[in-house]
């Protein structure tokens, strides 16, 4: 197997298992006392072994212990006894947590990359409190409140801990800029920054709208309304919902959403458990693209909220489901205050597509660490290259409405499988993106080149400039000088791909994400399959 392909997958699986721990939310809350399951581990009586336990340490032990730290350490233990997707949340990262799916959070409104030990500012959001204060992007943020802030010990999380903070306080930054050899001094105040569920919907071709959405977050639903209404209106008579790499979130986000498309009484997803009434949720028929002609992309990183709305246009016969294998996580999760302030999600019931298919992989208790090597599993299974291989257990056969044949077993198998392509991976390739070269280079690139390239107000118009230009030459160049020896056979193989990307960049350096993946996209095999699909229906 291909070292990069390997190496991929193992980087993207750790990120998506990161994200799945954090489970789903549902509308309906519950006491926590009065679930069965925990009624006994959190109870005050004097018969509960763990308090019991942790009074004969506090009390007896030879040394003298942290009683906290013991104490958290063994609510992991505990939830991690259970499911793959039940999960303790301390105290101090709860916020954190809950803000990916609020919608918004509090800081100064920019996006940053740490290169070179320096804090690169790529991007500032439109109309953030960054804007606001003259902030630009290729700005170097040197010194945080008067201490300087540069180093090999800057992370992404401290840096977020600096910049983040209650919104209507204060911030000092130092910039290091291009056009100066002054450190400028800006005080930033703090307020609400969107964070976006939906990152692109453009029109693919003059009658094709397409929509990626990156989670199912508090604002998706009515981000999706607004990118349809902005679509419809540029003459989109189609579209394509890109979901791949989403790794779910809320539920009802993903109801409402669905419901857009089908017509009324049309079963969308149901939940059971064993302590948990039968939920269904049905169409109500009110939905503004009944009539509309959709495809749904899904990868192996589709999970959760993603594989209901793929499994309910798939079970209604409503539209084509394209790509590979999803992710396979169909546990419901509540989520229950701790007295402390820290939470539990935990598992309550399991989703099932409209057709009875359960979306959950199979696991055992207690084994995550097997749980977790499931994607390279199906990696080195060949899952990912060929479609023969997709089908994990054709004993679970289920219909759709119109009778169509279906598959269970975890996940939600596409009606059209999209192989990944390796036609153009290399050694060369290989290096130039596991260290993270050619995203490097692009920022310095842009960097170098900015006055010129922000004269250039859409993709298409920077594709155009670009394509004149010996960007490809001058990675080549930078690459040697990172010890990556110029390899012409190889580099021959990969050059589209190599140009593709270095464009795409550069693009997004500049326009943000309208920038990069209309310009990505342009070779992208899942999105061209999708729009043959759509090409063939009226």
């Amino acid at each position: 197997m291909n070292n990069r392909n390997v190496q991929l997958v193992l980087i993207v699986l750790f990120s998506i298992l990161s994200g799945l721990l954090l489970g789903n939310l549902l509308a309906h809350r519950a006491d926590l006392r009065n679930n069965p399951m925990l009624k006994g581990i959190f109870s005050h009586s004097s018969k509960n072994k763990v308090d019991e336990l942790l009074s004969k340490i506090d009390a007896q032990y030879v040394d003298t212990v942290n009683m906290d730290e013991l104490t958290e350490e063994l609510m992991i233990d505990l939830v991690t006894k259970l499911d793959p997707h039940s999960v303790y949340i301390p105290a101090a990262d709860l916020q954190n947590i809950n803000d990916e799916l609020e919608g918004s959070f509090s800081g100064i409104g920019v996006q940053f990359n740490i290169q070179n030990d320096t804090i690169m500012i790529v991007s500032v959001i439109s109309g953030g409190p960054s804007e606001k204060v003259g902030l630009i992007a290729g700005d170097r943020i040197v010194t945080v409140n008067d201490t300087a802030f540069t180093g090999k010990k800057i992370t992404n999380e401290k840096v977020m801990k600096k910049l983040r903070g209650p919104s209507k306080t204060k911030v000092k930054l130092g910039i290091k800029r291009h056009s100066t050899t002054e450190i400028l001094q800006f005080t930033i105040t703090r307020g609400e920054i969107p964070v976006n569920s939906v990152d692109i919907a453009y029109m693919v071709t003059p009658q094709i709208g397409f929509i990626k959405v990156n989670k199912f977050a508090s604002t998706t639903y009515t981000e999706f309304l607004n990118a349809i209404a902005d679509l419809r209106s540029k003459g989109a008579k189609k579209y394509i919902i890109d979901f791949r790499e989403n790794s779910g979130g809320l539920m009802d986000q993903a109801i409402n959403m669905v419901n857009e498309f089908l017509p009324a009484h049309q079963l969308i997803v149901y939940a059971q458990g064993k302590s948990y009434k039968r939920y269904d949720a049905n169409s109500d028929g009110n939905g503004s693209l009944i009539s509309v002609p959709v495809v749904v992309l899904i990868n192996e990183f589709s999970a959760s909220a993603s594989e209901i709305f793929a499994g309910a246009i798939q079970d209604n016969d409503r539209g084509t489901v394209i790509g590979r294998r999803s992710f396979g996580k169909g546990l419901v999760q509540q989520q229950f205050p701790l007295s402390d302030g820290s939470a539990i999600r935990l598992t309550v019931a399991r989703y099932y597509t409209p057709s009875g298919r359960s979306i959950q992989k199979p696991y055992k208790p207690g084994n995550a660490e097997e749980y977790e090597k499931d994607l390279m599993n199906r990696f080195m299974h060949g899952e990912f290259y060929t479609k023969d291989s997709n089908h994990v257990n054709d004993t679970l056969k289920y219909k759709t409405k119109k009778g169509r044949i279906v598959y269970g077993g975890g996940g939600i198998m596409p009606d059209i499988f999209v192989p990944r392509d390796t036609s153009e991976y290399t050694p060369y390739l290989n290096k130039i993106i596991n260290y993270g070269y050619l995203y490097q280079f692009t920022f310095q690139y842009t960097d170098k080149y900015r006055e010129k390239l922000k004269t250039f107000k859409t993709w298409q118009k920077m594709q155009e400039y670009l394509n004149q230009q010996t960007v490809l030459n001058e990675f080549i160049a930078y690459a040697k000088t990172k010890g990556v020896a110029e390899n012409n056979k190889e580099i021959n193989r990969s050059k589209n791909f190599i140009i593709n990307q270095l464009q795409a960049y550069i693009s997004r350096n500049i326009l943000g994400d309208n920038g990069f993946y209309p310009l990505l996209y342009q070779r992208d095999e899942t999105v061209l399959e999708a729009i043959k699909e759509l090409n063939r229906k009226k």
